[in-house]
Parts: structure tokens; sequence; C-alpha cells
């Protein structure tokens, strides 16, 4: 599948490359590179606060989405994994970048004990969630879910993205040298 082009916060396209973003839902097969990229354009544009919850198998490059992710917003120095810690945050410019790992939660009852409702209740956050699923019915009713998986090409990751409520907008997909204006 070709990557999608910028999109608009309605998810039309904004720029000559062809795009398959719908205004909630779009896929794409990236490489790190391009993920990396993507990853930056989010945190460089998007408006906190945001929700965005990392799906995917070990592995799939969510962790490597959100530090693109941090980057793109700012925050410098030392991005450690936080499946240990659980949650860790990056007070940036006018922002504060909230990188948390549940894939240890064992209940949705933990969440309080890792500042759960402080995490969502923050409007300058930027809220990257991995195994967000653990989260249950706790999750906001107003976020993305980005779903990394593997292809039959190992240099590559399918990225699906699915918009739930009225989150703020994020980029659309974009190839290098794709769309150039």
């Amino acid at each position: 599948m070709k990557p999608s082009g910028e999109t608009g916060g309605d998810g039309t396209a904004t720029g000559s490359a062809q795009t398959s973003v719908s205004p909630g839902c779009g896929t794409a097969q990236l490489t790190e590179d391009e993920l990396v990229a993507w990853g930056r354009r989010i945190g460089a544009t998007v408006t906190p606060p945001v929700f965005i919850g990392l799906i995917g198998p070990l592995g799939a490059g969510k962790s490597v989405l959100a530090r693109a992710v941090a980057r793109g917003a700012g925050v410098r120095g030392a991005l450690p994994s936080p499946t240990f810690n659980i949650v860790f945050r990056y007070p940036v410019s006018g922002a504060a970048v909230i990188h948390a790992d549940l894939f240890r939660i064992g209940s949705v009852q933990e969440l309080a004990g890792i500042g759960w409702e402080d995490m969502l209740a923050d409007r300058r956050g930027i809220v990257l969630v991995e195994w967000c699923g653990r989260a249950g019915s706790e999750l906001p009713n107003n976020r993305w879910a980005v779903t990394l998986g593997f292809v039959e090409d190992v240099a590559r990751r399918e990225v699906r993205v699915v918009r739930f409520g009225e989150p703020s907008p994020l980029p659309g997909f974009r190839v290098p040298g794709e769309g150039a204006e």
C-alpha cells in the first residue's frame, strides 16, 4: 500500500502526495526511517492534549515511534524505555511528553498507582502509551490508536491509525520525496 500524504484536521489531503487516510483511519507500510520521520512530525505539529495508544507485538516499533514523537516535541537527552519504570514524563516548551508502558500492569486497578488520571487530565500533555489495551475501559474517549505490525518485507512495518472521538489531528504518513511541493 502506498503511504498517504499530509492530511488536514478533517483528514483531507493537503499536499500533492497520494493519500489513503480517511478522516479517522489510515494504513501504510513504513521503513523505520519513515516511521521516525512521521513520529517527529507528530511531535512537532500535534496540539496537546493528545493521547496516542501504541499497539503491536514486541519489536514492532512502538518505542521507536514514541521516542520519535518525543524528539519532535523537543525532548533532548536519553529516552529510556519505560518498561520497568512504567511512566516517564519529559517537560518541553509549553507541553509535556508522557511516555508510559503498561506491559507490566496486571489490572486496570493498578493504573491509579502510576498516576493515570493525572496523565489524562494534563491539558499540555502528549501522552504516548505502549500496550494501551491493558487500560481497558479507562482509555480516554478522544484518542488515537496506532497499531504496528510485521509484514513480509522485514525492513517495513505496517502502521494502522484509527481515531476515536475527537482527538487533536495528527499529520498523515509521508515518504521522503513524495508529495514535495
